[in-house]
């Protein structure tokens, strides 16, 4: 028992390094664009998104949770804890290795990724809730299904709503003066704070639900229901992320794709708000930074298309289909490497 008690303490580290991963993913998306415009100076962003996104931690649900938390059945008993380790760390390993890139990639694919490596590696696809069978005989969604659908359809979901606000934006506001752009930096607070609020709630909630899967499987908690102090802890390491090195994804997300103006930025950060609540709401776990990038590329497309770096978009297709891949790769070595003793 001690060994797997030791076993559950490293799981949570690892977990909370990959929630600081994660802010260094995609909580710093939240802020880019704030700090492209000059609305915000990077420390009042920080802190925006700091507070903002730990209301969203601890009065999200855990909706998202239950999702992530079912994609594996493991039996009572068995191994899930070396699992749920070797899932993280492989995200881990993935995610500082496109941070160093600066590349835009999805924490959420990474940690999806990660959970069928491990699990499979461990006892076969059987063990993985695929969701497709479900999904062609009774039209419901579940399982890894959900996931990949959410993954697909909510940046998309962005770009279309940032294109048409962006276009009814272009419209009302024809023959608006300048300086009306004080007016729309000070709504950018107010619509930032919503956006980190809605990250809060739903990348959190991958972690915790990890988390508290582990808790049950040592007989340290009877329900799926996460404890507050979890909540505290994944919602503080998030955005010591953006605070400490988010800064490569800032410079992509903010200066790379469009040359954006206040009223970019406001109607952006607007689109992805509202695309990320809707997932969190049906418990669909999404990536922050490509629903970011997806409204940011619909405000660039409704504006001035010519003028949007459609190679970022490029690059962000492109990781969707490695990152699952490469980090399932990464979790069943480290799960082998865990287990180096019953080999």
């Amino acid at each position: 028992m001690a060994g797997m008690d030791t076993m559950l303490v490293i799981m949570i580290v690892i977990a909370l390094i990959f929630t600081l991963t994660n802010g260094l993913h995609d909580a710093s998306s939240v802020v880019a664009t704030l700090i492209a415009c000059r609305a915000a100076t990077p420390k009042q962003a920080v802190l925006l998104a700091s507070v903002s996104g730990l209301m969203g931690v601890l009065f999200s649900g855990n909706l998202v949770a239950d999702t992530v938390s079912k994609i594996i059945e493991v039996p009572p008993g068995s191994n899930l804890i070396h699992v749920l380790t070797a899932a993280v760390l492989g995200a881990v390993i993935w995610n500082i290795f496109t941070w160093r890139l600066g590349l835009p990639s999805s924490s959420t694919h990474a940690l999806i990724g990660g959970l069928i490596g491990a699990a499979w590696i461990y006892s076969g696809p059987g063990i993985v809730l695929w969701g497709f069978n479900e999904l062609f005989s009774t039209g419901r969604l579940e399982g890894i299904a959900k996931v990949i659908a959410a993954l697909v359809f909510s940046p998309v979901l962005g770009f279309a709503i940032a294109y048409a606000v962006q276009k009814a934006a272009n419209l009302l506001l024809r023959n608006a003066r300048f300086s009306i752009n004080k007016s729309i930096n000070s709504l950018q607070l107010p619509v930032a704070a919503a956006l980190a609020f809605s990250h809060g709630a739903n990348d959190s909630q991958k972690i915790t639900g990890l988390i508290s899967l582990a808790l049950i499987s040592q007989g340290l908690a009877s329900t799926e229901a996460v404890p507050v102090y979890i909540k505290l802890m994944v919602g503080a390491v998030m955005f010591l992320g953006t605070a400490f090195g988010g800064w490569r994804i800032m410079k992509t997300l903010g200066y790379r794709i469009y040359n954006m103006r206040p009223i970019h930025s406001l109607d952006s950060m607007l689109s992805s708000g509202t695309s990320i609540l809707l997932a969190t709401f049906t418990g669909a776990p999404v990536s922050t930074t490509h629903v970011v990038v997806g409204g940011i590329m619909g405000v660039g497309a409704a504006d001035e298309y010519r003028m949007v770096n459609w190679n970022i978009g490029k690059e962000i297709v492109t990781a969707w289909f490695i990152t699952m891949p490469c980090s399932a790769v990464f979790a069943a070595v480290t799960y082998f490497i865990i287990n180096w003793r019953v080999l």
